[in-house]
Formats: structure tokens, C-alpha cells, sequence
């Protein structure tokens, strides 16, 4: 079919031999030359990556059986690239010091060796006179590539019986395999013939989950988080999904997951899962900078497996705006526990308890809430959450104390298609945030409503330059704003809004008495940022942001309202979980705020 120019070539074997035959050692490789005339940069690069004699002159080998030996393997190494990129008639010489390397026996190989000539004659780039595969699964993606009047690649032909067995797999046919190919070269036309011969096998179901390597779970619960249809028919996506589901328990180090090499007793395939658990126990604790807020101290502790269903149990601390401007030390305390398929599969129950105290602005606010709920996972980038959750809320001012009394329905969606959500180059992140809620006390009744949308998109060579924008809507729809509580109310400023200027500076006027306001949060916010990302080396990178936030008093964006801007640059240590975030920023445009302000934390900014 080709006519690769390496007569005499016995098994590939034989050059393995040299290493074993002769011991001596030469002088460094002078010289390597790969030419192949006619051929794209594209042909060439890929030839040049291929040759082992190539990278033995670019590590600088010195031992000669060493080159010898690559000499004699390049010869199917550059054949299989030639083939990759669909020339089917190509001619390969090698000379050794001027003589051909194929020629050379082993024991005759040469003392020192000084250059090597490679030549490639690529010849015509074939094309597919006939692509075709039998017997073919409904439904099955064949690779692009693989097509009638295509570039008769190798790989194509590689992908596309990979494709074949794969969509039988899809339908049931765990056992697909391919039994034969016919591949006819014709030279005079440069084309080829490619017929890919499947064997199906019989449709299957899914028999026995054997379990291994769990210590403290319980198999019953092992076997409820997974979701193992027994006796249903075979899907290799139902196995990614079992495994994904006991993964995010976050309780296993290792979840493996093997077919049975053969069928069962009515064509059912058993499933092999082999388990290693993490510790117990872990715990963490982060710090925030920011020249107006103060210092932020927060920390964590974490039982992954607290009953020996997956139950996690957390526990968050911070302290807050420690040494913060003209504000008291605030906290926030919470403890969470999760419980995984329940009530269903793909479902996590939960129960938190929180308590904090904030400053903000002219008022402090002090709140407990109790909170149930479920989170459910649709798919890879889809969730969404709902609950029902009480607090107490007491706000103080000037011109006293008011208490809230709420009890709440929020429900959230989720789309997170980042490709990682620590630093993300492409995606978007949309979450959507509804909460109807009833007061009591000095609370009204109505509805909270917020989104937040995020999209990144990457661009230059590999992808190292990053676009990313944030927008942030919200409004409270129902009770003015003396009978709103201050979890509902929206402030703008500081590093998850407005960098540049002071945390939650920017509010609105709050009418205690003809002569007495105070400024508070409003019902309505709208936020947006947008910031240019770019590597300086591999770990350090740099960033410019313009971030601007508007309040208004009233639900949709009605009433009197205020807006306020920020930009700055930044740098980031890229640590290899996520990247350190160090921002400087100043205000623009607004009446909060004026002088640098400095944030440190860990992740990008959003």
C-alpha cells in the first residue's frame, strides 16, 4: 500500500538489540536535518514532533546506540504521521553520516555518529473514496472527519471505531466491539476505501454493584447515593453519573468503577465499584483585607461522614471589619448539616442555624435564622434549591430599635458552566434568586427577588488573555422600606460590588421624623463589572477592572436613587487550587467615597 524506502528492514525489535550488543559511548549528535519537500508547516511540525532523532539532538544525547536506535524507529514513527495526516505514499530515508540507517546492521553500528539527513517525501494527500461502518447504531456521532471526499486521515478512522462502539454502548451493548476493517489504498487516485465491521453483541441490563473498600459508610446508603439501576438496560452515562453523585458526597478519596470482562446469566453485566474514603475531619480559615472594611477573619470545620450516611456537618466562623472605619466588630456563626439522597436520589437535604452582627451605615442589625431545605442537581451544570426559613431580625439606629419578624420561602436556580470556578477563562454563571416572604412584628409581606450573571470568555494564543463581566439586578417587591427587613434591603461597595469604594457606603436616606433620617439599604440594585485578565508569567498574572453599582429607594428601581463607580488594577499569585487576589482601586464617579482602597483574598473577585 505505501512505499516507505526502508528495504531490508527486519523487526523493529532488532535496533532494540543494539543497546544490549555494543557498549561504547561517542561523542554528542553535530547535526539533525528533517526536510520534507513539498510538505505544509502544519505536515512538517507534526514530522518534527514524531522523530525520536529529533528530540535526541534537542536533549542533547550523547550516547551513539541511543541515536542509533531512534534512527530505527523513526522510520514507523514517521510513517504513523504520515498516515495521521493522509498520505498514504510516502518515501522516508534516514542517513546515518551518509549512509542509509535501514542498511546498517546492528552489530555494525557506528562508533561515533555526527549527522543525521531525514528525509520525508510525503507524496499526494489522499482522500476518502468511501467512509462506511457496519452495522451501525441508530443515533451514533460519527467524527466529522470520517466522510466521503474527506482527507483520508488515520485518526479519522481511529475516531470513527471508537464512535461505532461507543453508540452501540449508548443503546445497551456493553459489549460492542470491532472485528474488522477493510482499508484499500488506491495510488493512482489517491484515494482510500475505509469499511469499519462492528459486532453489536447482545443488548444488556445491569446486574450485581459489587462494593469494595468502604470502612465507615453503610452499603445501603453506598448504594442509594449512587443510584445503581439493577436490571435496567446498560448506559455508560448512568455509570458517570453514579460515580459523580458519590464523588460530590466529598466522603471518597477514590470511586473506580469496572465492567465485568463477560456477561452474566441473562446477558446482565456486573459492576465492580472499588471505594477509598477521606478523612473524617477537616478544617480551614481564610482572612480578607480591605482598607476600609478592616480585616476579615473566617474559618471552618468539617465532618464529612457524621452518622455513616454522608452526612456533612459544618461549622463557619467569622469576625468581621476588625479595625474597619468608623465600625464595630461584627460576626457571623452558622452550622450546617447536609444529608445526600434524600428524600431522592439526586436530592441533598438540609438544616442551618445562623447568627450574625453587621454595622452598616447608620444601623446595626443583629439576625437568627433557621433554615430547611433541598438542593437538587439536574444534569452537570443545572441545581436549584428551595427551603423555608424563619429569622428575627433587630435593626438599631438613632432613632431606636426595630424588630422583623419573617418567615420565608427562597427558592434559587442554578447555571454554572465555568470550566473552573476558581479561575475561570470560559462559561457563564447565572443564579437566580426568589424568596416570598411574610412579616410579622414591624416586617410587611412581598417578594425578593435577585440575579446574578457572570461570562468569560478567553482569547489570544492558548487562550491566556480573559474577558469577564458581572451583572447583579435585585429589587423587593411588595413592603416600603421602613417595613422591609435589612436581609432584604440592598447596599452597593466594597469587593462583591463596587471596589473602590468604601464597603456598603453607598444607601439611601431612611425618614425617621421630620427631622431625623438615617441611611439604610434600598429596595432596588443594580450592579455591573467588567475586568481584562493577563498572564505576566505562568503564575503571576495581572488585571484591570471598572466596577458601578446604583441604589434606589423604591421596588423597581423607583424613587429617588444614587449610583457610584470604581476601577482599578490588580495582581494575582496563581497557587495552583486558585489564585491569591491583591486589587488597588480607586473611586470615579459618586458621592461615598475617596481615596485608595486595597482588597487581599483568595479566588478571583467574581
Amino acid at each position: 500500500m505505501a512505499r516507505p524506502g526502508w528495504k531490508g528492514i527486519r523487526a523493529g525489535a532488532v535496533a532494540l538489540l543494539a543497546p544490549l550488543l555494543f557498549s561504547g559511548t561517542a561523542d554528542a549528535l553535530d547535526r539533525v536535518v528533517l526536510t520534507a519537500p513539498g510538505a505544509e508547516k502544519a505536515l512538517l511540525d507534526r514530522l518534527r514532533a514524531a522523530s525520536l532523532t529529533v528530540a535526541a539532538q534537542r536533549d542533547k544525547t550523547t550516547d551513539s546506540q541511543t541515536v542509533f536506535a531512534a534512527t530505527r524507529t523513526d522510520y514507523a514513527r514517521l510513517i504513523g504521521a504520515l498516515y495521521a495526516e493522509g498520505y498514504y505514499s510516502g518515501v522516508i530515508t534516514i542517513r546515518i553520516d551518509g549512509r542509509e540507517a535501514a542498511a546498517i546492521a546492528p552489530l555494525d553500528m557506528p562508533a561515533t555518529i555526527g549527522e543525521v539527513e531525514i528525509t520525508v517525501t510525503p507524496g499526494p494527500l489522499f482522500h476518502f473514496s468511501k467512509a462506511r461502518m457496519k452495522p451501525y447504531a441508530r443515533g451514533t456521532k460519527l467524527p466529522p472527519a470520517y466522510g466521503d471526499t474527506k482527507p483520508a486521515y488515520s485518526t479519522a478512522i481511529v475516531a470513527a471505531a471508537g464512535a461505532g462502539v461507543q453508540g452501540w454502548r449508548t443503546v445497551g451493548h456493553a459489549k460492542a466491539r470491532v472485528t474488522g476493517q477493510s482499508i484499500v489504498a488506491d495510488h493512482a487516485v489517491a484515494t482510500i476505501g475505509s469499511e469499519i465491521l462492528l459486532d453489536p453483541g447482545p443488548e444488556v441490563r445491569f446486574g450485581t454493584l459489587n462494593v469494595s473498600g468502604y470502612e465507615r459508610m453503610r452499603l445501603q446508603r453506598i448504594l442509594k447515593i449512587a443510584g445503581y439501576p439493577t436490571g435496567e438496560v446498560f448506559d455508560p452515562a448512568t455509570l458517570d453519573k453514579a460515580a459523580t453523585r458519590l464523588r460530590r458526597t466529598g466522603v471518597f478519596r477514590t470511586v473506580a468503577l469496572t465492567e465485568a470482562e463477560t456477561l452474566s446469566r441473562g446477558n446482565t453485566l456486573d459492576i465492580g465499584l472499588v471505594l477509598e474514603e477521606e478523612k473524617l475531619r477537616r478544617f480551614g480559615f481564610g482572612a480578607e483585607v480591605a482598607s476600609s472594611e478592616g480585616l476579615n477573619l473566617s474559618g471552618y470545620w468539617l465532618h464529612r461522614n457524621l452518622f455513616g450516611g454522608a452526612e456533612r456537618l459544618r461549622a463557619d466562623a467569622a469576625v468581621t471589619q476588625i479595625g474597619g472605619q468608623d465600625t464595630e466588630i461584627g460576626y457571623d456563626l452558622g452550622v450546617r448539616i447536609d444529608r445526600p439522597a434524600t428524600p431522592v436520589t439526586d436530592a441533598t437535604a438540609f438544616v442551618a442555624l445562623r447568627a450574625l452582627r453587621e454595622e452598616v451605615l447608620d444601623q446595626t442589625v443583629e439576625r437568627q435564622q433557621l433554615t430547611f431545605g433541598l438542593t437538587r442537581e439536574f444534569g452537570d451544570h443545572f441545581s436549584a434549591e428551595a427551603g423555608i426559613r424563619y429569622f428575627a431580625e433587630s435593626v438599631s439606629d438613632a432613632w431606636g430599635t426595630t424588630d422583623y419578624r419573617v418567615l420565608a420561602l427562597p427558592v434559587s436556580l442554578t447555571w454554572d458552566s465555568r470550566d473552573n470556578p476558581a479561575d475561570a477563562h470560559r462559561g457563564l454563571y447565572l443564579d437566580a434568586d426568589l424568596t416570598p416572604f411574610s412579616g410579622f412584628a414591624a416586617a410587611g409581606s412581598g417578594n425578593y427577588v435577585k440575579t446574578d450573571v457572570r461570562a468569560y470568555r478567553a482569547f489570544g494564543a492558548e487562550d491566556r488573555f480573559v474577558l469577564a463581566g458581572r451583572l447583579q439586578l435585585g429589587t423587593v417587591i411588595g413592603p416600603d422600606l421602613p417595613h422591609t427587613p435589612t436581609e432584604f434591603r440592598f447596599w452597593s461597595g466594597g469587593g462583591g460590588t463596587v471596589r473602590g469604594q468604601p464597603y456598603q457606603s453607598l444607601g439611601v436616606p431612611l425618614a425617621r421624623s421630620a427631622l431625623l433620617s438615617v441611611q439604610t439599604g434600598g429596595l432596588s440594585f443594580a450592579g455591573a463589572s467588567a475586568e481584562f485578565r493577563a498572564p505576566i508569567t505562568d503564575t503571576i498574572g495581572a488585571v484591570a477592572f471598572y466596577d458601578v453599582g446604583l441604589i434606589s429607594i423604591d421596588e423597581f428601581f423607583g424613587g429617588p436613587s444614587q449610583w457610584h463607580s470604581g476601577a482599578g488594577i490588580g495582581l494575582r499569585y496563581n497557587t495552583g487550587v486558585g489564585p491569591i487576589r491583591l486589587d488597588v482601586a480607586m473611586p470615579v464617579a459618586g458621592p461615598t467615597g475617596d481615596g485608595v482602597q486595597i482588597y487581599v483574598g483568595i479566588g478571583q473577585a467574581f
